[in-house]
């Protein structure tokens, strides 16, 4: 049996302006580096699709972030959004990084952005990609403090 591929997420629209809103100010777009900002259509778009176990969360996040501002977040002059972000992060950590993480996994898959920061546009498996080898040794105080756990054995 397949499945199919979860559609976007439900929201009015007051949430998903802003939810674009957000976006916007956490990864503008940048003319000088060539990339779009997490507010972009494809993004934002994948961002809707990929949220789904986090859907309540995310409603949740927006929901407080309009109340805070009063109403709704992006009829706001943007220095007045930035300071009610700005509020609302430093409120609601937990709930600031549930719309963080979705932006983040979103933004880094795409294409555009992938191209910009010097990586080949294409999924990790099966090719896989180099990573440098950083200093092992950074881990000796964790092999040196031993087992902190029991064998399930």
């Amino acid at each position: 049996m397949t499945t199919a591929e979860p559609g976007p997420v439900d929201f009015s629209d007051l949430e998903r302006e802003t939810l674009r809103c957000v976006l916007r100010h956490m990864i503008p777009a940048s003319a000088e580096l060539g990339v779009p900002g997490a507010d972009d259509p494809l993004i934002f778009a994948d961002i809707l699709r990929s949220i789904q176990r986090d859907r309540w969360r995310v409603g949740d996040a927006l929901r407080v972030i309009d109340a805070l501002c009063g109403g709704g977040l992006a009829g706001l002059a943007d220095s007045d959004q930035e300071k009610c972000l700005s509020e609302f992060r430093a409120l609601h950590p937990g709930l600031s990084g549930i719309l963080e993480s979705a932006a983040a996994r979103c933004y880094y898959r795409d294409d555009r952005v992938m191209a910009s920061i010097g990586m080949e546009a294409r999924p990790p498996f099966p090719l896989g990609y180099q990573v440098d080898q950083g200093d092992w040794s950074l881990l000796d105080p964790v092999r040196a403090r031993g087992r902190i756990y029991r064998d399930a054995s």
